[in-house]
């Protein structure tokens, strides 16, 4: 009997979406064994460092990835928005799944109403992402931004305790886990951009294994995957990552790709946003015109120096 061994963090998130892959394998073969090995990787192991002060290449990855290349795994189940732009030699990105909600959302701590408009001068708001921090303070210049790390149960156990008046997560973790009743407000995409392919799962393999690239296509979303090579594309050419506050969505409208990018500084002073759009099968020159535009309106000079902060000496940046 054919079995197969998907590697995974050990989140409860992490593990939802790992079963989710297996479910829809099972779907697709119910003779097939599965099974999840978990793997602790590099962004779960610390803790007390905000993400921009690690490093971005496979902090949440990289573990998963040598598993496969040794052997030790099949395939390998991510959040989209963890995945490297550039893969290791050797593995394949094999599916992309149908993408949950894209946007961002706030969450409040007990006894709080409304978004982040109700929120009063000073409150304090968590979050572990640059993009959201500066998106927040454009938005929201007098409140207190602080750094909040953790998985999602961790991260509401902090709002619940008291330590945050609100968070910023990603809705689809959010609703993955079934917290949807404590989403306060839901951040409109056409003010406020999400991470590149976020919402989406991705799967990943060695690319010579074509047993597991065969299993995988039912799994695969050509729309998804579509304005994820674009959002993919455009964050490829900018050479970002968590160290820099990029965000992008894609959409299908018809048989057209719109995409929308964002630069920011970390404090939320300069903010680039660009559309660009095309159709749905030129995705990647799609994003890789939004990339040029942005950076026709200054974004190298404001990734530069967002850069430069980020390798300052001295103590941790928030």
């Amino acid at each position: 009997m054919v079995a197969l061994r998907i590697a995974s963090r050990g989140s409860e998130l992490a593990l939802w979406q790992s079963r989710a892959v297996e479910a829809a394998l099972r779907a697709a073969d119910p003779s097939l064994e599965v099974r999840i090995d978990v793997i602790r990787t590099t962004g779960d192991r610390i803790q007390d460092v905000p993400l921009a002060k690690i490093g971005d290449k496979g902090l949440f990855t990289k573990e998963l990835d040598a598993a496969l290349l040794a052997g030790d795994a099949d395939l390998a189940v991510h959040s989209l928005k963890d995945v490297p732009t550039r893969l290791p030699d050797g593995l394949a990105l094999a599916a992309v799944t149908v993408r949950e909600d894209p946007c961002d959302v706030v969450l409040l701590a007990p006894g709080r109403t409304g978004g982040l408009d109700a929120l009063p001068p000073g409150a304090r708001v968590g979050t572990s992402s640059l993009r959201r921090r500066a998106q927040l303070q454009a938005l929201r210049p007098d409140l207190e931004v602080l750094d909040l790390r953790g998985n999602l149960n961790t991260r509401l156990a902090k709002l619940d305790r008291g330590d945050y008046d609100a968070i910023i997560l990603a809705a689809a973790g959010v609703r993955r886990l079934g917290w949807e009743d404590r989403i306060t407000e839901s951040l409109d995409p056409g003010q406020w951009l999400p991470a590149v392919g976020q919402g989406a799962l991705a799967v990943v393999c060695c690319a010579d294994r074509a047993d597991v690239l065969d299993r995988l296509r039912a799994l695969h979303d050509p729309h998804t995957a579509a304005c994820t090579t674009a959002e993919r594309a455009l964050l490829r050419a900018l050479e970002g990552g968590c160290q820099v506050p990029i965000g992008a969505l894609g959409r299908v409208d018809g048989d057209r790709l719109v995409l929308d990018g964002l630069v920011a500084d970390t404090d939320g002073t300069r903010m680039l946003r660009v559309q660009e759009s095309g159709p749905v099968d030129d995705a990647l020159a799609i994003g890789r015109r939004a990339a040029d535009a942005l950076l026709a309106r200054g974004a190298g000079e404001v990734l530069a120096a967002v850069r430069a902060r980020a390798a300052a000496p001295g103590p941790a940046a928030p």
